[in-house]
C-alpha cells in the first residue's frame, strides 16, 4: 500500500508539473496596457476662472470646459476699436478735402474756357490764362496730396485691424476647449489659480481602445505581422484568464534590452522587440494593467 501511495503521489506531481508547464507555455508575450494620454495645457496667462473637469469625467472633442480671465484683452480691444474710429474719421476728412479740390478744378476749368474764348477776341490777357493754369496745377497737387494721405490712413487702419485679429486670437485661446474625446484621468489645476502659458490643466485619454505593449524575442518576429489578429489574455479572478481579441498595430524596428520590469537575469540580458497590440476596451481594462498575448 505504501508503494501504491508513492506511485499515486508521483503521478499527481507529474500531472501538476505538466499542467503548470502548459500554463507557462500558453502565453507568447507579456506586458502592460497603455493609452494615448494628452496633457491639455493653458495657451495664455491669467486667472483661471473656470475649469469644469473631474477625474473620471468623459469629455467630447471641442467641448468648452473652462476659460481664463479676458478682462485686459477685452479692454485692449475696445481701445483699438476707438482708435480705428479716429483713423476712419481722418480718412473721411481727406476724402472730403479731395472732393472740394475737384469741385474747384471743375469751376476753374470753366473759367479757363471763358478766358481762352476772350483771349481769341483780344478781350483778355495772357496773364489771366497763365494765372488760371497755375491755379489748376495747385489744385491738382492738393488732390494728389489728399489722396496720398488716404493711402497712409488705409495702412494705419490695416495695422489696427491686424492688432484686433491678434486680440481676438488671444481671447479665443482663453477659452479652454477639450482637444480629443476621452476620459479625464488626472486633474492638474483648480479654478481661481493663476496660470501661465504651457501650464498643464488636466490629462485625458481615450480609453475605448487600449494598447498592450509586449516584448518578443527575435525568434518570434517572423510570426508577427502588422494588422494580425491575436488573442489577449487578462486576469479574471484569482486563477482564471479572460480572452479578448487584439490587433498588432506596431512593431519596433530596433531591438532593446528587456525592460527592468522583467526580473529574471536570463531575460534581462536578452534583446527583445517591443510590439503594440490594440484591444477594444469594454471598461474592464485599466492603464498599467498586465496582459498576455497568444500569437498562435
Amino acid at each position: 500500500m505504501k508503494n501504491l501511495s508513492k506511485i499515486i503521489l508521483v503521478l499527481l506531481a507529474a500531472v501538476l508539473l505538466s499542467s503548470c508547464g502548459e500554463e507557462e507555455r500558453k502565453s507568447d508575450a507579456f506586458g502592460n496596457f497603455e493609452a494615448v494620454e494628452v496633457i491639455v495645457s493653458s495657451e495664455t496667462n491669467g486667472k483661471l476662472y473656470q475649469l469644469n473637469v473631474e477625474e473620471g469625467m468623459t469629455l467630447e472633442e471641442g467641448e468648452v470646459i473652462g476659460y481664463v480671465d479676458t478682462s485686459q484683452l477685452y479692454l485692449k480691444k475696445l481701445q483699438l476699436n476707438s482708435q480705428k474710429k479716429v483713423i476712419g474719421g481722418k480718412f473721411n476728412i481727406s476724402t472730403s478735402q479731395a472732393d472740394v479740390f475737384r469741385e474747384q478744378i471743375r469751376v476753374n476749368l470753366i473759367e479757363k474756357q471763358r478766358i481762352e474764348n476772350l483771349l481769341r477776341e483780344n478781350a483778355a490777357s495772357q496773364k489771366q490764362l497763365d494765372d488760371i493754369n497755375g491755379m489748376l496745377e495747385v489744385l491738382e497737387r492738393q488732390v494728389n496730396s489728399s489722396l496720398s494721405q488716404n493711402s497712409v490712413t488705409k495702412q494705419e487702419l490695416g495695422n489696427v485691424d491686424v492688432q484686433i485679429k491678434q486680440i481676438n486670437d488671444q481671447i479665443e485661446k482663453c477659452i479652454i476647449k477639450n482637444p480629443v474625446k476621452g476620459t479625464v484621468i488626472m486633474k492638474l489645476a483648480e479654478s481661481s489659480e493663476i496660470v501661465n502659458f504651457g501650464k498643464p490643466l488636466y490629462k485625458i485619454a481615450n480609453l475605448d481602445e487600449m494598447e498592450l505593449r509586449v516584448y518578443v524575442s527575435g525568434a518570434q518576429l517572423p510570426e508577427i505581422k502588422i494588422d494580425r489578429k491575436v488573442k489577449v489574455l487578462i486576469d479574471d479572478g484569482a486563477e482564471g484568464y479572460r480572452e479578448m481579441e487584439g490587433t498588432v498595430s506596431w512593431i519596433s524596428p530596433k531591438a532593446e534590452f528587456t525592460p527592468k520590469i522583467i526580473q529574471t537575469k536570463e531575460e534581462r540580458v536578452n534583446l527583445v522587440y517591443a510590439v503594440k497590440v490594440k484591444v477594444k476596451n469594454d471598461g474592464t481594462i485599466k492603464i498599467g494593467m498586465p496582459g498576455e498575448v497568444l500569437f498562435n
